[in-house]
């Protein structure tokens, strides 16, 4: 294993200790969030209660990237979040916002929580705290072809944002928290494009 895997893998086997760039997008708070399980946040007003209980199923990299490219959608965006990471939970309600904002323009919203087996009903609770009745999924597999199978430019940090296009491109990604308009902007661009080409990370 090179030097650099090294690094990231002590970063996802470390709750993701932050990247550089969660220090750019997110500022101090969220690095800190990210490198430890920490108490839900207490500022800021929830989200009504969903009606159901959300769907948390497993899922490697190869089922996510299944999900990528079924057709039916223009873009797909793919959050991976924590219940233990403060700005995974800060930025869940403006990208559920997004999605529903998007959905009937095409937008397919995946969402894969990292936390471990024993805290999969504590991720239900958060989801359901904030109206998510949708299928979502728990991370399973090895940590580094995961990690690699979604970007060879993901450090391992959290939040991670991948928007792929209908044609399951990478077209956008970024590690840290984001905003409404951060997501709608990236989404609406992907949407509105013609269908062509793009780069994977």
């Amino acid at each position: 294993m090179s030097s650099r895997r090294q690094r990231r893998g002590r970063r996802w086997n470390g709750y993701f200790g932050a990247a550089a760039a969660v220090v750019a997008l997110a500022g101090v708070g969220a690095v800190a969030g990210c490198r430890q399980r920490s108490a839900a946040p207490t500022n800021g007003t929830p989200s009504a209660p969903s009606t159901g209980t959300p769907e948390l199923q497993s899922a490697g990299v190869h089922d996510l990237l299944q999900l990528v490219r079924a057709p039916g959608a223009k873009a797909v965006v793919v959050n991976v979040w924590a219940t233990w990471c403060v700005p995974c939970r800060e930025e869940l309600p403006d990208l559920l916002r997004v999605e529903r904002d998007y959905r009937a323009r095409g937008l397919r919203l995946v969402l894969v929580s990292a936390d471990f087996d024993t805290s999969a009903d504590e991720a239900r609770a958060f989801l359901s705290r904030h109206g998510v009745d949708f299928q979502t999924y728990l991370k399973s597999g090895s940590d580094m072809e995961f990690i690699d199978g979604l970007s060879l430019k993901w450090s391992g940090a959290l939040p991670a944002t991948f928007v792929f296009d209908g044609a399951g491109t990478l077209r956008e990604f970024w590690e840290g928290k984001a905003t409404y308009e951060i997501f709608a902007a990236k989404v609406q661009a992907i949407i509105d494009a013609p269908a062509a080409g793009g780069t994977r990370g």
